[in-house]
């Protein structure tokens, strides 16, 4: 049955603002190129609730380009850089091999900004992305992981559906020193594995889903010293307001949720996140 205008009207209105932290945190992964606000007006209403600063992701050459240009003229805004790896196999197939070597190119370029504080986001897609084109994102990923330690800036990894495979190249290439599993996906066993090599994950809205309980599970054993918060906006709005845009001022909803998952206080684990954002990210 189509949706009623209504109902259409109640998903897209924009949720409260929630309560403010008392220990500011820094969203560590945001897409304010797709939301529809200005940037000024997004970093105020993100600020009034305690969220002082966005690390805003380019994931093409364009929006790499405009990551960098807006971390630039806003203080609280900070640069990642990367093909996403859905877009690598995109170029591949569209201009073959040198047109992802001129993109890659582009973003190395981008990333020796100072403004960019990480490299991503890249890693594996087997969700979205096919046999025939897992070559190209695979050779992508490397690439990526060869520049953050060329540049030693932390190494941000989108994962769906390929756990295995991502390790496999991190074991094989040699992880940079900080890598960040942005919106951690994996179960409690994986999140183990993660933490014993060392890598932050970081958990967006999607942890508040009444169906993400092997998600919760992971989150439990996460180490304090390797957790990180994010919205991944304007994707992954927390409970109780999923279908609704997401924005960074939103990360309170997600943190308050995270906390009761690991029986802490929102401030305790709000200063092991700000440490930790800072620490992963050399802010």
């Amino acid at each position: 049955m189509p949706m009623s205008k209504t109902a259409q009207a109640a998903r897209a209105e924009t949720p409260p603002s929630p309560l403010p932290l008392a220990v500011p945190v820094i969203d560590s992964h945001t897409h304010l190129d797709m939301q529809e606000t200005t940037v000024a007006e997004a970093l105020a209403k993100a600020e009034a609730v305690g969220v002082t600063q966005v690390v805003q992701i380019g994931c093409d050459v364009e929006r790499a380009r405009w990551a960098v240009a807006t971390a630039e003229e806003h203080p609280a805004v900070h640069a990642a850089v990367a093909l996403h790896p859905n877009e690598a196999p995109r170029l591949a197939a569209e201009g073959g091999d040198a047109a992802l070597d001129t993109a890659l190119a582009e973003i190395a370029e981008l990333a020796a900004h100072p403004a960019v504080v990480a490299i991503g986001e890249t890693g594996l897609d087997h969700f979205r992305t096919g046999d025939d084109g897992r070559a190209a994102q695979e050779r992508s990923f490397r690439r990526h992981i060869a520049l953050a330690k060329e540049l030693d800036k932390a190494l941000v990894i989108h994962d769906r559906d390929a756990h295995e495979d991502v390790l496999r190249v991190l074991e094989d290439e040699g992880a940079p020193e900080r890598t960040v599993f942005h919106c951690f996906s994996g179960d409690a066993d994986f999140a183990r594995r993660c933490a014993e090599a060392g890598h932050y994950m970081s958990f967006a809205g999607n942890v508040t889903f009444k169906s993400a309980q092997p998600l919760r599970d992971a989150l439990a054993v996460v180490p304090d010293h390797l957790l990180l918060v994010e919205t991944d906006a304007p994707f992954l709005t927390p409970a109780p307001y999923r279908g609704r845009p997401n924005a960074p001022y939103l990360i309170p909803y997600t943190l308050r949720v995270m906390a009761e998952v690991r029986a802490t206080d929102e401030t305790t684990l709000a200063t092991h996140i700000a440490a930790n954002t800072a620490r992963a990210l050399r802010l």
